[in-house]
């Protein structure tokens, strides 16, 4: 792949698979966990579990699938500025939420709780666990047996006793890096902040869409003025002849603003650093990131939808009830001895679930409709 910087992710440079697999006559490696994520149960149900609003909230409202499609773009777009492999970016973008449980956030505190004492529940841990062992897909594997560098990248985060403990059943595996305090690949930095991206403008979308933020609120933003005053000074009139057309313009101007940043600061961190290959992007501290104002606009835009939108009584509300669908999913499962009674057996199960199938399950056997379908 002649056309990948040397820092790059390079397929045929992969550290392989858990299984060995001859190579794919037509595909690379990170195009083929890409095709693999794609066909798996768990990328399927993304479409029916909830980002911010559930379903039944409005049918324009992002799903965890489109957002993962929404974070693939960006970060394609992205990686091929910057002579990164794009095929592994995209396998990243649509693996990321695959353990993702239903009702978003939600879901996730309450299956933690439930398994206090047991490992606790993480999504992005999850979803390793989704594509190393849950997808039941090949005759000699359980799994979908994807290479080193795209389970490197799923996993964001892992508590060093965790990692520890992993490593030990995993020599010259993903965990090491946090034992040694190191990198991931370029490409895997890259995705965790397209996901960050993504998810700040579109929830500033669906949340106007939703009717619980208003664009006059979105004022305080200093990153959305900005290119509100933008828009208006070009098309005077659109606030009030399509103040849809409005937010959609500022947000693509916002989306392009925080995409160029991200290519401008990265090339200079990269200039500056001089990694020479992906193992050597490795053993530095991240170089994928905004500049000092874009993170600093970044973090208030987030700031604002934490307690204007995330915050929001009718949010909350919900919330809460989705919370109390998952406690009491687990609670009866156990007390049915349902999955062996193993606790992170049910919590696979419950996190495997879309919204809809989750409120059906809790209503079967409580006789509680909690969220309408």
């Amino acid at each position: 792949m002649t056309d990948l910087a040397s820092y790059a992710a390079h397929p045929e440079a992969s550290r392989g698979r858990r299984v060995p697999e001859p190579a794919a006559p037509t595909r690379n490696a990170f195009q083929r966990d890409r095709d693999r994520i794609v066909h798996s149960t768990a990328f399927r149900r993304l479409v029916y579990k909830t980002q911010v609003f559930l379903s039944h909230e409005g049918d324009h409202h992002r799903t965890r699938l489109t957002h993962s499609l929404e974070v693939a773009q960006l970060g394609r777009s992205i990686a091929r500025s910057l002579g990164l492999s794009e095929d592994l970016v995209e396998a990243l973008a649509l693996a990321h939420d695959l353990g993702h449980t239903p009702f978003g956030h939600a879901g996730q505190h309450a299956l933690n709780a439930a398994l206090r004492g047991h490992g606790g529940f993480e999504h992005n841990l999850q979803s390793l666990r989704v594509v190393d062992k849950l997808e039941q897909r090949y005759p000699g594997w359980d799994g979908l047996n994807l290479s080193f560098e795209t389970r490197e990248g799923i996993v964001k985060r892992c508590p060093p006793e965790l990692a520890r403990e992993l490593a030990a059943h995993e020599p010259a595996s993903i965990w090491q890096r946090f034992l040694d305090g190191g990198s991931p690949s370029l490409e895997a930095q890259l995705t965790n902040l397209a996901d960050e991206i993504a998810y700040n403008a579109h929830d500033v979308d669906d949340g106007v869409r939703s009717g619980l933020l208003t664009l006059d609120m979105l004022r305080e933003v200093p990153l959305i003025e900005r290119f509100r005053a933008e828009v208006l000074r070009d098309h005077p009139t659109l606030a009030q002849d399509a103040p849809r057309r409005l937010l959609a313009e500022l947000i693509r101007r916002m989306l392009s603003a925080q995409v160029y940043d991200v290519i401008d600061t990265t090339r200079l961190r990269l200039a500056e650093a001089g990694p020479d290959s992906v193992d050597a992007v490795r053993a530095m501290p991240r170089l994928v990131g905004f500049g000092d104002t874009m993170r600093a606009q970044s973090a208030e835009l987030k700031r604002f939808l934490f307690r204007s939108l995330y915050r929001h009584p009718q949010v909350m509300q919900t919330n809460a009830a989705a919370q109390t669908i998952v406690t009491e999913l687990f609670a009866a499962y156990q007390a049915l001895g349902e999955h062996g009674g193993q606790p992170r057996a049910i919590a696979d199960y419950i996190a495997g679930m879309t919204d809809r199938f989750a409120i059906r399950e809790h209503e079967r056997l409580t006789g509680q409709r909690l969220l309408p379908l």
